[in-house]
């Protein structure tokens, strides 16, 4: 076999085939690599396999065509049927010098991403993913042209046959959308699926999507070998025909052709039924497809059956949507996931919504009560101002469905009033959506317009008013807190007198430190001393930011009794011993300590616990600076703001485990290169290498000719 391998290796590179192919890949993978991540910077390679797959088509049939195909037609195929070696020998190395030829210029762009790694985070595990799913895929097409170039003499027709079946695999995944779409009855929807097994591309583009499965890789392994298997029984029946057994010995290859069908069937069936915990591996550096342990732990403590409606076809499906449903079903068995398709069955939402949703949307259906999840909101959109598009920037499936499972199976639903009527500031429009997946209802209170805080209120917000409340206002929520009620209390700075409002403060022994804080230690702050990177303590309430960064701009210190006997405080954030209030403001660009500022470090956030009775506790959260729970802030560290804001809301609801799941973002960061770097690559790659390449390959093509 080694023998076999080395002639066959030096063939290609003896004659023009082998270089120009090189050629011709390195060329397009370079101009690709140049755009899409010297140019826009783009933090993975996947973009450019995904981009480039479509050379398969056309490289692949001309490296196979001539490797058995001309062999038959010159009569050398006569020394394969003839020699003392195994058939399974001779494609194995055959095979392997193909694959040799093809894995140069991807071991060549597989060496990229130590070079991008240097110009900013990169998805190195989606790169790799994509990289060896882009092998796979190469490896299983070379199998494919090996086998039909077995079957002829002609060099023609073997790449004629190779072109097709690689270009019916590349328009597969299209053509099962398109049918799906289009047909209802049961012939189609079988020929969709027995279609589906000839796709691909999709398996690739599920390992290029960030989260690696086992059994697309599989698909591969075993076409491949199933395709190099029916190349071996090919030869093996003209090795059989020569030696004059060739009726008998023919039957006996077709069986076996069948059995290996079968098993190759059989393999990737049964993987599609192993749970997706088992065969599949999240690879994108912010873990875009991992489950959250609150999620998983609220998933397995389901005792009432969910049924979650997909809006679509299996074969037009979300993959990434899908992924997420599968991982929840695979956790409990109370959850079931079937898709129902909106040509078969147009009217399916009419007894949930009165408005049609888009393609892909979920309804969520518990005992009593069932849930519209719409396909766009599904995802995060960002307008991009260059574009004049929306964009998507966050994927937030799980959030969405996570909080739809509980609002269906929850008895009821806890309820918070917003105090207004004080100028206070209005929540952004992610915050008030982690309120909705935390299950929490919430209503604006105007307090002079009640005689008392609602009794249905599971806690108060008082989010930055700039006007004092009445003395009138601050009784009805004494009253309220006095009775055990909870709160959520943010201070804002403001010059007006706010004697009132900080008697809230004070009934849980909490004051305002004079002053903003200016942090002194570097590594506490961003861009600005007045931007603070705080010290996240250990608390239930900040578990789930524990071990990342919360942005807290313009905050003021908190102090509170200690020896308080009657209220239980336990700090969230605090600033670093470096840290001062700086009192006089005037000058808000002099970072410099002065005299009558305050030293430090600060509470900038707090849990308060205040008995008020035998069996009667008020809870509070003390918040010092506004500008932390806004989308601004939130940017800055993705996700972490709005995470702590909902374990803050969730503790208020007596919740053990917070069900916002944050939104999380596809962005992690362009590359950035110099005009020089992508200059001095785009020359390199896209031109040097490959006319190296050709200039070699004419070289060695001309001698031979002359001799």
């Amino acid at each position: 076999m080694i023998a076999i391998y080395k002639r066959e290796v030096k063939s290609f590179f003896r004659t023009f085939i082998g270089w120009l192919y090189v050629a011709v890949t390195l060329f397009v993978m370079g101009i690709y690599f140049v755009v899409f991540n010297m140019l826009a910077g783009y933090p993975t390679i996947s973009y450019v396999l995904q981009s480039i797959v479509f050379l398969f088509i056309i490289t692949i049939p001309i490296l196979t065509m001539r490797t058995l195909a001309e062999e038959r037609k010159y009569k050398t195929d006569q020394l394969i049927l003839t020699a003392p070696i195994s058939v399974g020998k001779v494609v194995l190395g055959k095979y392997l010098a193909l694959v040799t030829v093809f894995a140069i210029p991807v071991v060549l762009l597989g060496v990229t991403p130590l070079f991008l790694m240097q110009a900013g985070t990169f998805q190195l595990g989606i790169s790799y993913a994509s990289l060896l799913g882009f092998f796979l895929y190469g490896c299983l097409g070379l199998a494919i042209g090996l086998f039909l170039s077995s079957l002829t003499e002609s060099v023609v027709i073997a790449s004629v046959l190779t072109f097709t079946a690689l270009f019916l695999g590349y328009i597969m995944s299209g053509l099962c959308s398109v049918m799906s779409s289009t047909g209802t009855s049961a012939v189609i929807k079988v020929l969709t699926k027995v279609l589906y097994c000839f796709d691909m591309v999709g398996r690739f583009d599920a390992l290029s999507g960030g989260y690696f499965q086992i059994e697309s890789a599989a698909y591969y392994v075993t076409c491949t070998a199933f395709a190099l298997f029916c190349t071996v029984q090919s030869i093996q029946k003209r090795r059989y025909a020569v030696a004059g057994r060739g009726i008998r010995k023919g039957v006996y290859s077709i069986a076996n052709i069948m059995f290996a069908a079968a098993l190759t069937i059989a393999v990737n069936l049964g993987l599609n039924y192993v749970p997706d915990q088992y065969t599949s591996l999240d690879v994108t550096s912010n873990k875009m497809f991992t489950l959250t342990e609150d999620t998983k732990q609220t998933v397995r403590n389901l005792s009432q059956d969910v049924t979650v409606y997909v809006l679509a076809d299996e074969a037009s499906r979300d993959t990434d949507l899908d992924k997420t449903l599968q991982q929840l079903k695979g956790l409990s068995k109370h959850i079931r996931v079937e898709y129902i398709s909106p040509v078969s069955n147009p009217k399916f939402y009419y007894k949930y919504t009165d408005t049609q949703p888009t393609g892909n949307s979920l309804i969520v259906e518990g005992k009593d009560s069932s849930v519209v999840i719409d396909y766009n909101d599904i995802y995060a959109y960002e307008f991009n101002y260059a574009t004049y598009q929306n964009e998507v920037t966050g994927y937030d499936g799980e959030g969405q469905i996570v909080s739809a499972i509980t609002r269906v199976t929850a008895d009821d639903l806890p309820k918070f009033y917003v105090v207004a009527g004080h100028s206070e500031l209005e929540f952004d429009e992610r915050f008030l959506n982690a309120l909705k997946k935390e299950n929490i209802t919430y209503e604006t209170l105007s307090l002079y317009g009640v005689d008392f805080v609602p009794e249905d209120a599971q806690g108060i917000i008082l989010n930055a008013p700039t006007s004092d409340y009445s003395a009138d206002d601050v009784d009805k929520i004494l009253k309220y807190l006095e009775q055990g009620g909870n709160a959520l209390i943010i201070p804002t700075w403001t010059d007006t007198s706010m004697e009132n409002f900080e008697q809230i403060l004070g009934f849980y022994g909490v004051s305002m430190v004079d002053g903003m804080i200016v942090e002194g230690d570097r590594s506490h702050y961003y861009q600005n001393p007045y931007y603070l990177f705080p010290s996240i303590e250990y608390d239930g309430v900040t578990e789930r930011v524990y071990e990342g960064t919360v942005f807290a701009p313009f905050a003021r210190g908190l102090t509170y009794d200690e020896e308080s006997g009657d209220t239980a405080y336990q700090p969230l954030l605090q600033t670093s011993d470096s840290a001062f209030s700086k009192t006089e403001l005037s000058a808000t660009e002099d970072f410099n300590k002065k005299e009558g500022d305050i030293d430090g470090p600060f509470v900038i956030a707090l849990k308060a616990e205040k008995m008020t009775g035998e069996e009667t506790v008020s809870r509070a959260f003390i918040v010092s600076t506004e500008q932390m729970f806004t989308a601004n802030a939130d940017d800055i560290v993705p996700g972490y703001n709005v995470k702590l804001f909902g374990s803050i809301m969730g503790s208020l609801a007596d919740r053990e485990v917070s069900l916002a799941v944050p939104v999380k973002y596809y962005e992690i960061g362009n590359l950035v290169f110099n005009a020089q770097m992508v200059y001095t690559v785009g020359i390199v790659w896209v031109f040097l290498l490959p006319v190296v390449c050709l200039v070699n390959g004419l070289v060695i093509w001309i001698r031979r000719r002359r001799k």
